[in-house]
């Protein structure tokens, strides 16, 4: 039968029927131990197994797996320091994330050594892999290895369990977690611990905004300054190879833009070639082609290897507007310029930008712009296949046509523009809807304007060149930016006699002069007008034969020459009136009163002036219109009648208004000249003032000139 144990509490209990219909007795002293039955009647044998007692669980020690320290770590005190604040904020979830190769890792692993002290119950360690989402690591993967990490016990199979496991365990512990490279919320939310008193830093290449919902607080990374990026040169090739040759090092670590990773394998390449001077591997990166391929270590293309891993993971339609984007030449681009490389709708494109901010392959600067770092530009130009980069220039640059060609008409409605060839509305349309938002526009454009336009007359698309040149011009005209206003002129002129195209090669001359003739290179403006009124001559066009007199009239007044002027600009109304060209004889007598007043005639120079502002009010060109009744202001002002300064008032709210910095800053020297000519002193100062840094930023012989007027009011 069974154990001694058993017959006796089987002697001992029974059920109401086997008693006699008496109740389970146990009386006396009677001790029971061993398995017990409680039951009836029993036929046959009981047997009963005893398992032993549970074998004690074993302490584990605290864990400390964090990498070994990056030997070079240099500077980041700033993002110590940001990490810092938000530790003594209790914040129990932070995501660090950047772009690939920027030391996310090794900056989070410095810090938590650093902080190790705080979480007395170990520290933790897991590459969750995700460069590559068919590698990544599977939660279920991480949470056996961290549960066997803290708990000698048994670890369930299924990964529901084992994060239950993993929270009652971790429950009132203090730990540090780092989940190093993690490709998406989903993929880290079932590792976070079940304690408000741990710290889990999570690192990505990607903003892991989903885990917001967490808790989380977000700290971006950003590419190193120049200065520490020398100093992580330093310390790995040795600050005497360095001192050799201070400007190669400089030049190496401009062309690693920043990037640790690359400064680290550049170092790594030079510390294997101990004789090769810093300057052979400055003049190596310099090669565009050719530097992702020499930031490689040991054949293993570091810097390409990590940007290949980001780019395998974006979505195919990310993936093409990373490579199409990659393909244009402008330092920034914008939604509507994205959207016009990719032939995507407006909220195509944003939506797809978003992928790639959030994959930190291209930075968002707020206010819809966003650029490329260095070597992830060079990179995504390198991932284009066939005709790629040809189709996102082409049709970016006919966008920047379109758009800007919008902006002239706004700006400068009483000028003709010429014709464009296969016009059509901008698509996505452009950003702004009145004259002050356009020449804004322009102006924040005026750096990708120019990258463009440089790029299409490389490729000799002549036709868009000097299209995109004549588009251009309410931004020279008014914001008088003039080493691009004769940069773009010598390119439109190129193109435009290269198309065959003889009106638009007048235009150019004519405009391109103008810009000469105000950046003081006189004798090239005379060229460039003689050039166009030879042209206008030939071809019988009266009118621009008009225009270039005009022009050579404006320059020899403005070189002083000023009884050789008077017969250009004459002969020009003469041509203008007899083809019915009212705006040229308006702009043509602004400079005839110009001449007069310079000549001390003030009575002709009104009477010039009050010509000239009711025929430009005529045809409604209200910046010239303006600049008329700023000269007449002033001629009155000079004569003594107070009229004169509410006048030039008048000019100064229109150029204002329209954003025309160089005629606001000429219109308050002209201003502050009527005060100073009237005794007020004190109001030609504050009106010197805030012409100084206006001018300051369109002519440095306004600043100058302006300059010397309010030292003057010192006696300086």
């Amino acid at each position: 039968m069974g154990s001694d144990s058993t017959t006796e509490a089987e002697n001992m209990s029974g059920g109401e029927e086997g008693n006699g219909g008496h109740g389970n007795i146990i009386g006396g002293a009677a001790q029971v131990w061993g398995g017990v039955v409680q039951t009836g009647d029993v036929y046959g044998d009981i047997h009963t197994h005893v398992s032993p007692p549970a074998a004690p669980v074993t302490p584990v020690p605290a864990p400390r797996q964090l990498p070994p320290a990056v030997r070079h770590f240099t500077d980041r005190e700033g993002d110590l320091a940001a990490l810092g604040r938000l530790l003594s904020r209790r914040v129990g979830l932070i995501v660090v994330s950047g772009q690939a190769g920027v030391g996310k890792s090794s900056l989070v692993n410095r810090w938590l050594r650093r902080i190790g002290d705080d979480f007395p119950d170990g520290q933790l360690y897991a590459d969750l892999r995700g460069h590559d989402l068919a590698d990544a690591a599977r939660p279920g993967e991480i949470l056996g290895r961290f549960l066997r990490s803290l708990y000698s016990g048994p670890v369930p199979a299924d990964t529901a369990e084992q994060s239950a496991l993993w929270r009652s365990l971790t429950s009132g512990m203090r730990l540090a977690i780092l989940l190093d490279n993690a490709c998406t919320a989903a993929q880290a939310r079932p590792l976070l611990p079940g304690s408000d008193e741990s710290l889990v830093v999570v690192t990505g290449r990607r903003r892991l905004s989903g885990l917001g919902i967490d808790g989380a607080v977000f700290h971006t990374l950003d590419v190193m300054p120049p200065d520490a990026a020398e100093e992580l040169l330093s310390r790995a090739v040795g600050r005497e190879r360095v001192a050799d040759d201070p400007a190669a090092a400089r030049e190496v670590v401009s062309l690693c833009a920043g990037l640790p990773l690359a400064v680290c394998v550049a170092s790594a390449r030079l510390a294997a070639r101990p004789r090769q001077p810093l300057r052979a591997l400055a003049e190596a990166l310099a090669r565009p082609d050719d530097r992702l391929a020499v930031l490689a270590v040991e054949g293993e293309a570091a810097v390409r290897g990590a940007l290949d891993e980001s780019y395998r993971v974006l979505p195919a339609p990310a993936a093409r507007l990373y490579r199409l984007l990659g393909q244009l030449p402008t330092p920034d681009l914008d939604s509507r310029l994205a959207a016009a490389a990719g032939a995507l709708t407006l909220d195509e494109a944003d939506g797809l930008l978003d992928v790639l901010v959030e994959s930190h392959l291209l930075q968002d600067l707020g206010e819809d712009r966003y650029r490329f770092h260095d070597l992830i530009r060079l990179h995504a130009r390198q991932r284009g296949v066939g005709n790629e980069r040809d189709e996102a220039l082409r049709r970016s640059a006919d966008w920047y046509v379109a758009a800007a060609t919008t902006a002239e008409r706004l700006i400068t409605p009483a000028q003709s523009t010429l014709e464009r060839a296969d016009e059509r509305r901008p698509d996505p349309e452009a950003p702004f809807t009145d004259e002050p938002g356009a020449l804004t526009w322009l102006d924040r454009h005026r750096a990708n304007l120019m990258a463009v336009l440089r790029a299409s007359a490389e490729r000799q698309w002549s036709t868009l060149t000097w299209q995109l040149v004549d588009a251009m011009w309410p931004l020279f005209l008014r914001l008088r930016p003039y080493d691009l206003w004769i940069e773009a002129h010598e390119l439109g002129l190129a193109a435009a006699r290269c198309a065959g195209h003889a009106e638009a090669e007048r235009q150019m001359l004519n405009s391109g002069a103008i810009g000469l003739s105000a950046a003081r290179r006189t004798d090239e403006a005379i060229t460039w007008y003689a050039a166009s009124r030879d042209a206008a001559r030939a071809a019988g066009d009266r009118r621009d034969e008009g225009q270039a007199l005009l022009g050579l009239g404006a320059v020899h007044y403005e070189t002083g020459r000023l009884t050789e002027a008077v017969p250009y600009l004459e002969e020009a109304i003469s041509l203008w009136e007899d083809v019915g060209y009212p705006r040229g004889t308006g702009l043509a007598r602004t400079v005839l009163g110009e001449i007069a007043m310079a000549s001390g005639e003030l009575t002709s120079a009104v009477r010039h002036f009050e010509s000239a502002y009711a025929i430009l009010m005529a045809v409604r060109d209200a910046h010239d219109a303006a600049r008329a009744l700023a000269f007449l202001g002033r001629a009155r002002a000079r004569s003594g009648e107070t009229e004169g300064m509410e006048q030039l008032r008048l000019a100064l709210g229109t150029f204002e208004r329209s954003g025309a910095v160089h005629w606001q800053a000429r219109t308050l020297e002209m201003l502050g000249q009527s005060a100073q000519d009237a005794g007020d002193l004190e109001a030609a100062r504050e009106h010197y003032q805030r012409a100084l840094p206006l001018s300051t930023t369109v002519s440095v012989d306004d600043a100058r000139r302006v300059s010397a007027r309010l030292d003057s009011l010192s006696g300086g």
